[in-house]
């Protein structure tokens, strides 16, 4: 639907559900409620994923580590949902075997490694992609060689999943749209309309990218936007809210491949605190998380400190020696925020539950907050119910679970574009993998309206790019000017923009982040 089109609609019809955010439990709340019949619209202040869900360790996992905490549930619902995933989305998700390297002193040794995973392929159901192997330390350096093998006792080889985390959002926010609901980012949220029992009865929202404003009139309205959650809850609720999210700082690092000589996936022990963290193949470059730790620091503000930075080169270069990494070797690096539930917090950010809560409060709005990636539709489905419960509505079953996510065809669809239009067959930044047809497909199909949504989500130039991308947005800008109207001050005006935008997400801070 054009945009202006979409504004009208959501001016003109009273919907059941308005979802304020658009990251991928807002995407996956669309999509459910929308498939199940309820006129559904789904608003997002900047794009779509533009939050934790486009900066994630990109993977569907089961969720082995926190098997050591207690939580079997989720490891349960996790294992059934990447599961699901792989049914539903195989162009998004697809499997991906680990390495988990044991070595002496341990804080996991090789024993209790081998009874998790074996509770873990359980927990499955034992439908994994494949069951986990035990591996002898020959074993384990046959499969990566770059491993320290001073004090190797042993290993293990496990399955789970990875994904594009911004595409798998966009992909739900679009089967939202093509199931009837009206999808649109770059709209604010600015605030609540009342009824007369001063409960939320719609909301006043802006369209960024024009500045217009429009009211919308919902039976229902879901918070759904994550780190921002309380944010929106002192807009319905009032300033003495109490806080439902406590945010958990997450940083990862880009690195050329060929420095840490990975050959897949591995799990490691940090040699500093012996928390989990991965070593991730990502194309031309390896991706090294996460870290785990409170912040107060505001999501838009997020980023990675020196101290982050500085913490995951050590720990990486103590598995993989010859990688010798050092700051002038990352490509780059990004942070999030998880948005963890408040409530019964105890111990440090690594051990706090991944569970969701749904509170539903004085004014009606229904906040979820919690979760992890590989769980959203599960939750989404849970919220879903929670609206047709709001409505008085007769429970109807989830569908998500069973209809393809769209997008399978979109490289097809790109590959005609480029042959149709020779000029768009151009590479983009050279020698990534990108060319003009990438971006004009995402403006045409994709809601793309910024450089932003170009060069960070739609494609993934910012983080293989070690300027952020900042020097590929002008021929960015280019290509795109003429599908987007642009002219030259507006074209200037969008480079500047996409700067500084990169700047925000990509630059590291001192040792507090700032």
């Amino acid at each position: 639907m054009p945009r202006a089109d979409a504004f009208r609609t959501l001016a003109e019809t009273p919907f059941d559900v308005l979802v304020v955010g658009g990251g991928i439990t807002g995407a996956g709340i669309a999509r459910d409620a929308a498939m199940r019949g309820l006129r559904t619209a789904l608003v997002e202040r900047d794009d779509f994923g533009s939050g934790t869900s486009s900066r994630s360790s990109r993977l569907i996992h089961g969720g082995v580590r926190y098997l050591e905490h207690g939580y079997f549930h989720l490891v349960f619902e996790a294992s059934r949902e990447r599961r699901t995933l792989l049914r539903i989305a195989p162009h998004l998700v697809r499997p991906l075997r680990f390495t988990w390297p044991v070595y002496q002193g341990a804080r996991v040794p090789g024993w209790r490694l081998g009874a998790g995973l074996l509770l873990y392929d359980a927990l499955a159901l034992w439908r994994n992609v494949a069951r986990h192997r035990r591996l002898t330390a020959p074993q384990v350096l046959a499969r990566e060689p770059g491993l320290e093998p001073r004090g190797l006792t042993s290993g293990a080889a496990y399955f789970d999943a990875a994904t594009d985390d911004s595409r798998l959002t966009l992909a739900n926010a679009l089967a939202a749209e093509s199931a009837g609901a009206t999808v649109l980012n770059h709209t604010e949220l600015r605030s609540f309309a009342r009824d007369a029992a001063g409960r939320a009865s719609g909301a006043r929202v802006r369209d960024t990218l024009t500045g217009n404003e429009y009211s919308v009139r919902a039976a229902v309205i879901v918070n759904a936007t994550g780190p921002w959650g309380d944010a929106v809850r002192q807009l319905a609720d009032g300033a003495g809210t109490q806080a439902t999210v406590q945010g958990s700082k997450g940083v990862h690092l880009a690195v050329p491949a060929t420095r840490i000589g990975n050959r897949g996936a591995v799990t490691l022990l940090s040699a500093i605190d012996g928390r989990v963290m991965f070593v991730l193949p990502a194309g031309a470059h390896t991706i090294v998380g996460t870290t785990d730790t409170e912040t107060t620091t505001g999501p838009d503000e997020i980023r990675a400190s020196s101290a982050d930075v500085a913490y995951l080169l050590e720990s990486v270069n103590a598995a993989f020696p010859a990688a010798a990494l050092a700051s002038p070797d990352v490509v780059s690096a990004w942070a999030g925020i998880r948005p963890l539930i408040a409530s019964g917090r105890t111990g440090d950010a690594g051990s706090a539950s991944r569970e969701h809560e749904i509170v539903r409060g004085p004014s009606g709005v229904l906040t979820v907050s919690g979760g992890k990636l590989t769980t959203y539709r599960a939750m989404a489905a849970e919220v879903v119910d929670a609206i047709e419960t709001a409505l008085d509505r007769p429970p109807s079953a989830s569908r998500t679970g069973v209809e393809a996510l769209p997008g399978a065809e979109r490289l097809t669809a790109i590959a005609a574009l480029a042959a149709a239009e020779p000029a768009l067959a151009q590479p983009l930044a050279p020698p990534l993998p990108y060319r003009a047809a990438d971006l004009v497909y995402a403006v045409r199909c994709e809601h793309a309206y910024t450089l932003s949504d170009l060069l960070m989500r739609r494609t993934h130039v910012a983080f293989e790019m070690r300027d952020g991308g900042i020097a590929a947005a002008p021929r960015a800008a280019a290509i795109v000017a003429r599908t987007l109207g642009w002219d030259e001050g507006a074209s200037r005006a969008a480079v500047d923009a996409y700067a500084a935008d990169a700047q925000r997400v990509f630059a590291i801070g001192g040792r507090d982040g700032r």
